[in-house]
């Protein structure tokens, strides 16, 4: 049974698979999207995802946090300048997972994972808010003629 194991392993050892994970991430932040195996991205959106929320608050204290994990300080730059205001009113899910078909070679699942405010095809195409619609009894009163007076109604004709 699996109980309390959440973590893929992704077949490698911690060092090489936290090494792996936040190079992936750093390549994420300075690309804005990038291809890899479903699994990989799967695990990268959990790496990922905590510090784009940590960066929301710009202290030297969560900056300390997100470079003892990304490792790359243009990354962190970059994350914290032009990132973290994007994001800023997002209340979370930061990244999405896309699924592209399967590797030639190995027949492999792959996604493109990309962060969400990057993308122009789909903010591009929003449409505007659409009001609720309602009841139609309540909406559908037809509109009365105006009451014209006979005496204005022949001074118009004078």
């Amino acid at each position: 049974m699996r109980h309390g194991k959440k973590v893929n392993h992704l077949g490698r050892q911690t060092a090489h698979r936290k090494a792996m994970l936040a190079n992936m991430a750093c390549s994420l932040i300075e690309h804005k999207r990038i291809n890899t195996t479903v699994a990989k991205a799967k695990a990268l959106k959990q790496f990922v995802e905590p510090m784009i929320t940590k960066s929301k608050v710009d202290t030297t204290h969560s900056r300390r946090i997100v470079m003892s994990r990304l490792r790359q300080k243009d990354a962190v730059i970059e994350l914290f300048r032009d990132v973290a205001p994007k994001v800023g009113d997002r209340p979370g899910g930061y990244t999405r997972i896309i699924k592209l078909g399967n590797r030639l070679g190995d027949n492999a699942d792959m996604a493109m994972i990309e962060l969400v405010d990057y993308n122009e095809i789909y903010n591009a195409n929003k449409p505007e808010k659409k009001t609720t619609r309602r009841s139609r009894r309540a909406g559908a009163k037809p509109a009365a003629a105006p009451v014209v007076d006979s005496k204005e109604a022949k001074d118009e004709e004078e």
